[in-house]
């Protein structure tokens, strides 16, 4: 979902390009890996990098038309006007974690990041009961903005522009989580050559503004340049 609205506009600005009509769902991550497990026929399919390899793999998208379409770090926020923890370094992060009510976090690969940090920080055990995960497909910001969920980690890109909460920024380097999101044909697309045109424009450098639009930067591209 993270990239649901820059897909949105890629397809758009392709569409415009080529004249070829896209016909786009967006879904959760998880929810969109099984339906392309459970041998659904897609033309692309685009989700965070480990996600596509593990597709590759299991021979459902064609390993040669894999491309790193954007980078997507994971920032913090909490309900509009509500008190704005430090979050300037890994220990004011810890800090506010500890102090927080409640944490949201995502079912995507920024919530399995965020659960290997709380272990790491030894710290898991004491915040189990307060961490609140979204069902797939809704936005960890909407449980901050509703008051659900006091301190929220989600992409950048979900976050920014969502009224109702306050983005206190992205992690801080020591702790970044970064997602790399990439594309690939699917195995049993009934337009592969249309839909390998298509990732490579969302690959290509005419692209890079709409990413940064979305608050992400340009990853790899086709073939891995």
């Amino acid at each position: 979902m993270a990239t649901r609205a820059l897909i949105a506009e890629l397809a758009r600005a392709f569409e415009a390009a080529t004249g070829q009509a896209v016909a786009l769902e967006s879904v959760g991550g998880v929810e969109a890996a099984r339906r392309v497990q459970a041998g659904e026929a897609f033309d692309v399919v685009a989700l965070a990098s480990e996600a596509i390899a593990l597709l590759v793999a299991t021979g459902h998208l064609v390993a040669a038309s894999t491309v790193d379409l954007a980078h997507s770090p994971v920032a913090v926020a909490v309900r509009a006007g509500a008190d704005r923890p430090d979050i300037s370094d890994e220990g004011a992060v810890r800090r506010a974690v500890l102090a927080a009510r409640s944490i949201g976090t995502s079912t995507g690969p920024s919530g399995v990041a965020l659960a290997r940090l709380f272990a790491r920080w030894e710290i898991a055990g004491e915040i189990r009961d307060r961490i609140v995960t979204p069902p797939p497909g809704v936005a960890v910001g909407t449980l901050v903005a509703s008051g659900q969920v006091e301190l929220g980690f989600q992409q950048l890109s979900e976050l920014a522009g969502l009224e109702g909460i306050d983005v206190l920024g992205a992690l801080p380097p020591a702790i970044s989580i970064v997602t790399t999101f990439a594309a690939a044909v699917g195995t049993a697309a009934r337009q592969p050559e249309a839909a390998l045109a298509l990732i490579r424009f969302m690959a290509s450098p005419e692209a890079a503004g709409i990413k940064r639009r979305h608050r992400m930067e340009p990853a790899g591209g086709v073939d891995g340049r």
